[in-house]
């Protein structure tokens, strides 16, 4: 059987992850920040093969708590999902992600979440990679992480994309001689909470397209930057 382990599993894309994956029966283990508004992740995993695990991935002991707990096993997939995205100041009139009113703690939590906790995963869970059949990495990044597609605003937010871009990148060449292999994707604008009902997107569609780029990930496409329909994103 294979397995992945998927972060942000409670709602949204993470939530589509793992039912996706649940029904293709892999071995899921779905972790999520808090035992609260899991319910459509536990109704999952009564029908399908998932475990839930909580941990906060700004905690970076529990997560080589986690990863001690699944020491010996094989993660074929581990998907780097979780994320915040902070205040919106178009949304809610809330400037501090904005220059001039910028919340710098709330910067670095978003770094801490964003950038440096799936650097974390994946030191704490390389092992279970590398001895895995797949030996592959996804990160759900954001075309905002684009130096070259970027827009003002949401300035902590766009950095920590950009920084996972960058960890991502740079691991993947790092780690290409292990034949692990690396997929940064932009899943596009999809009716989340996150993203709201007015994205023209839907989970479904979104995560199908990224799962099937990761069938497709192999060691020469390691490290690209795409969207979740295959198009290429420019750094």
């Amino acid at each position: 059987m294979s397995h992945v382990l998927i972060t942000g599993a409670n709602r949204g894309l993470g939530l589509e992850f793992a039912r996706q994956y649940g029904q293709d029966n892999w071995s899921v283990i779905a972790v999520c920040r808090t035992n609260q508004e899991n319910e459509e992740l536990k109704a999952l995993a009564d029908e399908y093969d998932i475990t839930i695990e909580v941990v906060d991935l700004g905690d970076f002991n529990a997560i080589d708590q986690l990863a001690a707990k699944y020491r010996n096993q094989p993660i074929d997939i581990l998907i780097n999902n979780a994320a915040v995205f902070g205040p919106k100041a178009k949304a809610d009139g809330d400037l501090r992600q904005n220059f001039g009113t910028m919340d710098y703690d709330l910067w670095s939590d978003l770094l801490r979440v964003n950038m440096m906790a799936p650097f974390k995963l994946i030191e704490a869970f390389i092992d279970n990679i590398a001895t895995s059949d797949e030996k592959k990495i996804a990160a759900v990044s954001a075309t905002p992480g684009s130096i070259t597609e970027t827009d003002p605003g949401l300035n902590a937010y766009r950095t920590t994309k950009a920084g996972l871009n960058m960890a991502m990148a740079t691991l993947a060449t790092e780690l290409k001689p292990q034949g692990i292999s690396i997929a940064i994707f932009c899943p596009g604008w999809v009716k989340t909470r996150m993203g709201t009902d007015a994205a023209p997107l839907t989970s479904d569609v979104s995560i199908n397209g990224m799962r099937t780029l990761i069938s497709e990930l192999d060691i020469e496409s390691t490290g690209q930057f795409r969207r979740f329909n295959g198009e290429t994103i420019p750094w």
